[in-house]
């Protein structure tokens, strides 16, 4: 009965943990993104097109920042999901930043105004396509 319960509280500590470095790897890669959005914008990039800058780059440099420091993945077989998942986020944020721009609000506002549903949708589905929440139930 001990070993169960060391076992959960030590899964809950585990969990704890990984949650805690995927929001310090998410801040750090929202201000990777962001700054590039931002600078796309500032260099005159219409925010579509800096948010399309903004996903292709931050993609690749997010898959890699996840997959060592948050899930412990090692290679890049998780990369096709994980593009997947994020073009899932970028469709959403994408509409979504085109009805907050409708607005009035401007294109740096509106994206910053964005950012916390963006987070919460990422920790859900890029946890799911690094196999995080399956070795949760598992392990």
């Amino acid at each position: 009965m001990k070993k169960t319960e060391g076992s959960s509280a030590r899964r809950g500590n585990d969990g704890i943990r990984t949650f805690l470095r995927f929001v310090a790897v998410g801040v750090v890669n929202t201000a990777v993104g962001y700054g590039i959005y931002a600078l796309a914008v500032l260099f005159g990039a219409p925010p579509q097109l800096a948010l399309i800058l903004q996903f292709l780059l931050g993609a690749l440099w997010n898959f890699q920042m996840h997959a060592k420091l948050v899930f412990a993945v090692s290679g890049w077989g998780r990369l096709p999901a994980y593009i997947g998942a994020y073009l899932l986020i970028y469709s959403a944020n994408a509409l979504a930043l085109r009805l907050v721009l409708s607005h009035g609000i401007g294109p740096l506002m509106a994206q910053l105004l964005l950012l916390p549903f963006v987070v919460a949708a990422s920790w859900l589905l890029i946890g799911w396509v690094m196999g995080y929440h399956a070795r949760r139930r598992i392990g």
